[in-house]
């Protein structure tokens, strides 16, 4: 009969098609009436087996008899535990047969079970005709192939070692040949170009194996069961995969390198000798560039070429000259490595435990005792596997310790590579740590001495958890805009840069840790996040003032502050994302459920500007990764430190590789092909207008991306008579100078009721001139550099364009004469509607000032809202009525009664018009990262 194993890792399911509808009827089973409950006698072992004996418990039917195999070291097989369980005569014979005889005492007890039908779901012994042929409905057997394809004991084996496209099971009859009986049941499956036996087994053999084996003997009962003769043509059989024949034989293609591989993983396992020991190969794919491939030569007696040990694993060749990547090794010993750490596998030094750590461990010990009940005493060189551990005491073992330390998070393969208590113990402690066997991040920091401080600052592209050159080692300089002095090179990213970023995050997305991780441990990592960001706040700062010129206290406390803020409130939704139920009208007599489900979108691009560099960072990236999706950020060209220091940070604090990818670079390279970019589902914008519509065009026409645009404002302060004049003159400050003007929200249009226009003009004039220009990192100035020179320039022709239109210029209006990018302070007065300075952004440090009559209020919110943007706008009154009417007439996303300025990461923050759609911030912005589906069951 087949021989199966019982494996673990899961993929999404695939297609099914049956190949025998059931409709067919039998002759052999006739004279069965439908709905008949049989009495019927198991004959097997494993979880599939156990899985196979409960449903045909639910179905109805007796079980009378369980024939399964001894206890191995003192443990029961799971079939058996179930049914002992249950009440379940269960029959532990070692054999059935003695020199091809069947044993007449097995054969009498098996028959005083008076079984009506034998059910074999997954048999490892030989059972003899006299028991196949007993019941009056005879034998059915499940077997893991299409057959008459691969007839056999190892048949998922073969079935990927020849590279089948299908695969599938059969339920058959069982007779005297090996696997030839009459077919009752098949069904079908796509095998998928890197399904293991693991995998495969896992996603169709073993689920829809239960329900096939389940649904035969349905068929059985109902008298509807058919017996199709098997055909010759097509029919193979092989061999029992064993060690000893599953030696590599280098001489092949890389196609039929990766099929051997994957065909023998797990069990037995491809191997063959390499520096003098036989190594086993696991975790075959295929790859695309393995000649480009960098790393250490590894000798391979027999291969065509060596191969080469990388960060990712060990790149093997075919005769073909084609490449395939090898994941994990195990040894002689059964020590399983990373490929990766072939030349350093022996090189780790033990740590020591503190008193809690030794607490988990002794907990731990305990554990492991009870899973390994034959073993006296665990050791620390006590072996998990060589002591008789199983697959399924491998999935337990994983589960315990999440019980026990919830941040250690454990796949199978730790366990596997970890088989002594010792080496489990002390791969657990790093784990917990933070300080595992992940290879460790290299940064080639620019350092700097300033700010009372060394600061370390990345300057590569960081693609798939690694601070890598761009492709041509391409360049470029940001520039200090204090003193227009390059501060380092900085790489600049190219097309090729950015597919091979989207395809790390789409694999981080789709088979990475980071998707299938529950949602309060991505919170827990985001809290790590903004712990560590919070650490390095004063460098994170420092970086900030001298890349973008902000100054240094508000960059600590807005740039940054508001940056840890915003990640600490995302983390906290991570696990509160949920849909609902919805009532709806019942398909009479059935009765219905819908229910929605919010899911990540995937692959999302985020292109920020230059003036908060981090803190636009935050509010986009944040609600990304708390929905549950990867990220490809473009950082502004002339800002991207803190951006690279941010993805070190995420790095630092145990973010997946491949989650979050930096590429710093021009817009319309890198910004245009993540627009363009066919596997990228989202892109999140903050820019101009102009942009902003121009990328919804390409994600328009690219693939219909979801897009959130915040673009430019022109956002109107109305102050009435009846304010506060202190907090008016001090918000309305505010409102235009805070971070230099450089701000999306700035108040750029200011309408001053007519009766205080002078006192106004003349108390704004007194804080300008109390304003200190200066050194970003002066903890006295009020006032930094613009962000770069091409904005400077264009505030001078901006305020220019103003004086020759007629508006009066009080005080500003040019540049700084010192070195760097400093613009004055400016105020324009006597503004009419009509002039460009009223219309357009300055997007500086620039007041535009228009007076309006008394006590005309809608003429004032007309003009107000004659603007093509949305983004925010502000009133200043103790009129509260006043107050409600106009904030519920201004057109604006954002309405400031009293106030300015005055954002919080709890606070939906977005406009309308051509300022853009779309929220960043509060609960609305993570419905800009997720997607609704819709589920509606009948029943």
């Amino acid at each position: 009969m087949g021989c199966l194993s019982v494996w673990r890792k899961l993929k999404p399911k695939p297609s099914v098609r049956s190949l025998f509808p059931v409709k067919q009827r039998s002759s052999g089973s006739a004279g069965t009436q439908c709905g008949v409950r049989m009495k019927i006698a198991v004959i097997g072992q494993s979880l599939f087996g156990q899985e196979v004996y409960k449903e045909l418990r639910k179905d109805g039917h007796t079980i009378v008899g369980v024939f399964t195999i001894p206890d191995k070291d003192g443990k029961a097989d799971p079939l058996a535990t179930q049914a002992e369980k249950d009440g379940v005569a269960v029959f532990k014979f070692p054999r059935w047969r003695v020199k091809g005889q069947a044993i007449p005492e097995v054969v009498a007890q098996y028959e005083a079970t008076g079984a009506e039908l034998n059910v074999l779901p997954f048999c490892s012994q030989f059972i003899p005709m006299e028991v196949i042929d007993r019941p009056k409905h005879g034998s059915v057997i499940y077997h893991p192939s299409l057959l008459p394809r691969h007839r056999g004991a190892s048949a998922i084996n073969w079935t990927l070692i020849h590279g089948d496209k299908k695969g599938g099971f059969t339920v058959f009859w069982a007779d005297d040949g090996l696997d030839t009986g009459p077919i009752l049941l098949q069904r079908e499956c796509d095998v998928e170009c890197d399904d293991t036996v693991n995998t495969i087994y896992n996603r169709f053999l073993f689920p829809e194996g239960v329900k096939g084996t389940v649904e035969a003997v349905r068929l059985i009962a109902e008298g509807k069961a058919p017996r199709i003769t098997q055909p010759q043509e097509g029919a193979t059989y092989e061999c029992i995969q064993k060690k000893d024949n599953a030696m590599i034989d280098w001489n092949q293609s890389a196609e039929a390198l990766h099929n051997w591989i994957r065909g023998n993983d797990k069990v037995p396992g491809a191997w063959a000798e390499v520096d003098g020991q036989k190594v086993t190969f696991y975790g075959s794919t295929l790859v695309d560039n393995g000649t480009a491939a960098n790393g250490q030569p590894l000798e391979i007696p027999g291969a065509s070429r060596p191969g080469i040990v990388t960060k990712t694993g060990l790149v093997l060749f075919g005769n073909d000259g084609k490449a395939l990547l090898v994941k994990n090794l195990q040894f002689e010993d059964g020590k399983m490595i990373a490929a990766a750490q072939f030349f350093s596998s022996g090189s780790s030094v033990a740590v020591e435990l503190t008193e809690e750590e030794k607490t988990f461990s002794e907990q731990m010990r305990a554990v492991w005792q009870s899973i390994l009940s034959n073993v006296s005493h665990i050791e620390d060189s006590t072996d998990f596997f060589k002591s008789g551990a199983a697959s399924m005491d491998v999935v337990r073992l994983v589960e315990e310790v999440k019980l026990r330390a919830s941040s250690c998070q454990l796949q199978n393969e730790d366990v596997y590579m970890n088989c002594t208590f010792r080496d489990f113990i002390q791969m657990c402690v790093r784990k917990l740590r933070g300080e595992d066997d992940e290879e460790e991040l290299v940064v080639d920091y620019v350092e700097k001495n300033t700010n009372n401080m060394t600061i370390k600052m990345p300057h590569q592209l960081f693609i798939n958890g690694e601070f890598v050159d761009a492709e041509g080692g391409k360049t470029y300089k940001t520039i200090n805009p204090t003193d227009g002095s390059a501060i380092c090179d900085v790489s600049l990213a190219q097309i090729s840069d950015v597919d091979k970023a989207v395809a790390a995050a789409k694999e981080a997305f789709e088979e990475g840790e980071w998707g299938k991780m529950n949602p309060r441990d991505r919170g827990r990592l985001i809290y790590k996040l903004a712990d560590l960001m919070e650490e390095h706040q004063e460098e994170l700062a420092t970086i900030e003032a001298i890349d973008s010129g902000a100054v240094y206290t508000l960059a600590l406390k807005t740039h940054v502050g508001m940056s840890i803020q915003t990640f600490r409130y995302f983390a906290g939704w991570c696990d509160k994302i949920q849909g609902s139920t919805i009532p709806i009208n019942q398909a009479r007599p059935n009765r219905n459920l819908t229910f929605t489900k919010k899911e990540p979108i995937g692959v999302c691009a985020i292109v920020i500007p230059w003036n908060y560099p981090l803190m636009m960072l935050a509010w986009k990236t944040a609600a990304c990764l708390t929905a549950g999706n990867t990220v490809v950020l473009k950082p502004a060209q002339v800002t991207p430190l803190t951006a690279l220091k941010f993805a070190e940070l995420a790095a630092r604090a145990g973010l997946p590789k491949g989650v979050i990818n930096i590429l710093p670079g021009s817009g319309a390279l890198v910004g245009q092909r993540l627009s363009d970019h066919p596997d990228v589902r989202k892109l999140g914008f903050t820019g101009s207008t102009e942009i902003g519509k121009h990328i919804m065009k390409s994600c328009a026409v690219s693939n219909v991306k979801k897009v959130s645009l915040e673009l430019g404002g022109k956002s109107p302060l109305i102050i009435f008579a009846d304010c506060d004049m202190d907090k008016a003159v001090r918000m309305g400050m505010s409102s235009v100078f805070f971070n230099k003007g450089e701000n999306c929200i700035a108040a750029g249009r200011l309408f001053v009721e007519e009766t205080i226009h002078d006192q106004f003009v003349n108390r704004v004039i007194d804080e300008i001139k109390k304003m200190k220009i200066g050194d970003p990192l002066d903890r006295s100035t009020d006032h930094g550099p613009q962000n770069h020179k091409a904005h400077l320039d264009k505030l001078v022709e901006y305020c220019q364009t103003g004086i020759k239109e007629g508006a009066t210029l009080i005080c500003g209006g040019k540049q700084v004469q010192r070195p760097g990018f400093f613009f004055e302070p400016t105020l324009f007065i006597d503004v009419q509607d009509h002039m460009y300075i009223a219309i357009e952004e300055s997007f500086g440090p620039v007041m535009i000032l228009s007076k309006f009559k008394i006590g005309e209020v809608d003429d004032v919110l007309r003009r107000a809202n004659a603007t093509e943007y949305g983004l925010a706008s502000g009133v200043f009154t103790r009129d509260i009525s006043k107050a409600l009417y106009v904030s519920e007439k201004l057109n604006a996303g954002t309405v400031f009664v009293n106030t300015y300025n005055k954002t919080d990461v709890a606070s939906p923050f977005g406009g309308f018009k051509q300022s853009g759609f779309g929220k960043d911030l509060g609960q609305d912005a993570l419905n800009e990262y997720l997607k609704t589906k819709a589920v509606t069951i009948e029943y």
